[in-house]
């Protein structure tokens, strides 16, 4: 819904602001004041096309910006604002971030629909019709849908695979040699999972031995003596210790720098104990050497051949089973998986029945409702009709098995046509306007911007457009520019657009009237005059 749309140098605007009722929101003028340029703000504000022809003459840039609330978005609303230089460079902001003008229109654009003459509209795109006949069919339609897809997606899965299996068994023979080698070269060496990275931990410690141990026992023999007779560090730090103690009667502080010299001689022993363990673990073994370096050269060779890695080995090595397999199993692989695809085809097969079946029953319902809303639009004999088609499998997608489309028909008799080559805009906005008062709620559209709907209408037509369009605002926020009184009176919001000129500039104004200014207003739009039987009439139709 959108609460808030502010326009600054679009078109005529020089600045303007309009915050729509919930439910019906009307906008009034002359010909030619400007309404126009209001709707180009909106569109620019919902993701579509911008021009710098739409740049307000004599300006830098166009700025468009509201705050619109999104389905299961942040309850406080989201900011957009959309810029648009005389270069024709522009800028989308959505809630302060950088965004594309795709994304505007994946997000605001989904929930506004613009009904007019001249727009592109959902109700002319066919691909919109299949969702507008599930949205009347409601939760059974929904469910329907949902296990179709399921079904067309394993479907797909099945198809993939035998085409994957069909590959490998088309080239087996030509790849069986190589695959064979390959196998024969992975298993001849046994490899063990975690066997690289322990040879890779063990094997310097196993060819640097000798150097290990002289170092061990070199360290060990400096702290705690050997064979020579230099002093150990044990035998230096003892008589240090020993020679504090002996003056340290006289000051504590030698004392305490004597006890810290013992301490340190019980960590020298134990460091001593460890290396002298260590040396004792270091087992120098040539022929256990030899042999881990021999295994060492096989992984590596097998790493160089097929890796980097040790894992990429072992997936080399499957797909070479894979292969020597399919070769020897007599197409055991491809009817395995051509009895997937049968199976998955007949699930398929059997949820676009029931899809069709739901689809078909509610198609009527449908049809008449919406004719029926047709005819308190005062539409005569035209109606409309759902035509569901079944498409060749191959052109089955996420939308369903049959092609469903909208057809048009001018009147008793007539031949009905697809909808989307009525050329009457007024037409078709009031077949839209039919069409969302029968989806109410369950449309996912929550705002409708409607210009032209009563282009031609008149007299009671124009009272049942107007109770047509407060039916509609119970369920939608619908913004509707309007010549009609009988349609301006029913609105909760009432803007009108009107043109200034200063220093010869023209100027469009929005300005929300209320009371007797909307009274004036009303009876303008009545007679074109603002007189006392003008303003009378329009104070008994605005119930003031």
């Amino acid at each position: 819904m959108i609460d808030e749309l502010h326009a600054v140098d679009v078109a005529l605007i020089r600045d303007a602001t309009i915050r729509p009722a919930a439910g019906l929101t009307v906008l009034t003028g002359e010909t030619g004041a400007g309404k126009t340029a209001l709707l180009g703000a909106l569109k620019l504000l919902v993701g579509e096309r911008a021009e710098a022809s739409m740049v307000r003459e004599g300006a830098r840039e166009l700025m468009v910006e509201g705050r619109v609330f999104l389905p299961g978005g942040d309850p406080d609303g989201c900011i957009v604002r959309r810029r648009v230089g005389a270069d024709g460079r522009g800028r989308v902001e959505v809630d302060g971030g950088m965004a594309s003008v795709r994304e505007l229109s994946a997000t605001v654009g989904s929930t506004v629909d613009l009904c007019g003459q001249h727009e592109h509209q959902r109700l002319l795109s066919v691909v919109t019709h299949v969702d507008l006949l599930d949205a009347f069919a409601g939760e059974r339609a929904a469910t329907a849908l949902a296990a179709y897809r399921e079904a067309l997606a394993r479907a797909h899965e099945a198809a993939d695979e035998l085409d994957r299996v069909r590959e490998l068994s088309r080239t087996a023979n030509e790849q069986l040699d190589e695959a064979q080698y390959v196998l024969g070269r992975i298993d001849a060496v046994s490899l063990r999972e975690g066997e690289y990275e322990e040879l890779e931990e063990t094997l310097p410690r196993a060819e640097h031995a000798e150097a290990l141990i002289l170092a061990s026992e070199e360290a060990r023999a400096a702290l705690s003596g050997g064979d020579s007779d230099a002093p150990s560090a044990y035998d230096l730090i003892s008589q240090a210790a020993d020679a504090l103690h002996g003056a340290g009667s006289y000051d504590p502080a030698l004392e305490r720098s004597a006890t810290a010299l013992e301490s340190l001689l019980v960590e020298v022993e134990d460091a001593s104990a460890t290396l002298r363990r260590y040396r004792d673990s270091v087992d120098f073994d040539q022929g256990a050497l030899e042999a881990m370096q021999t295994r060492m050269s096989q992984l590596q060779g097998l790493l160089r051949a097929y890796g980097p890695r040790i894992d990429d080995v072992l997936a080399r090595r499957e797909r070479a089973a894979e292969v020597v397999s399919a070769a020897g199993d007599e197409g055991l692989l491809l009817r395995e998986a051509q009895r997937e695809v049968d199976a998955a085809e007949s699930a398929l097969a059997r949820t676009a029945g029931e899809l069709d079946e739901v689809r078909r029953a509610a198609a009527p319902s449908l049809e008449r409702a919406i004719t029926a809303q047709m005819e308190r639009l005062s539409m005569g004999s035209a109606s409309i009709e759902v035509q569901i088609d079944p498409l060749p499998r191959e052109q089955w997608g996420s939308a369903g098995p049959s092609h469903v489309e909208l057809m048009y028909r001018p009147g008793a008799g007539l031949t009905a046509r697809p909808l989307r080559k009525i050329a009457s805009g007024g037409e078709v906005s009031r077949v839209m306007l039919a069409a969302k008062v029968v989806l109410g709620e369950s449309d996912a559209v929550e705002t409708l911007v409607f210009d032209e709907v009563d282009a031609g209408v008149g007299g009671s037509t124009a009272v049942a457009l107007a109770d047509v369009l407060a039916d509609l605002a119970r369920t939608h926020q619908v913004i509707v520019v309007t010549h009609l009184a009988q349609v301006a009176v029913a609105a909760e919001c009432h803007y009108v657009v009107e043109k200034h000129e200063e220093g010869g500039v023209p100027e469009t104004r929005l300005v929300e009237v209320t009371g007797e200014d909307r009274v004036r207003e009303i009876a303008r739009m009545l007679s074109g005059d603002t007189g006392e039987a003008s303003l009378a009439h329009a104070r008994e139709m605005l119930g003031a």
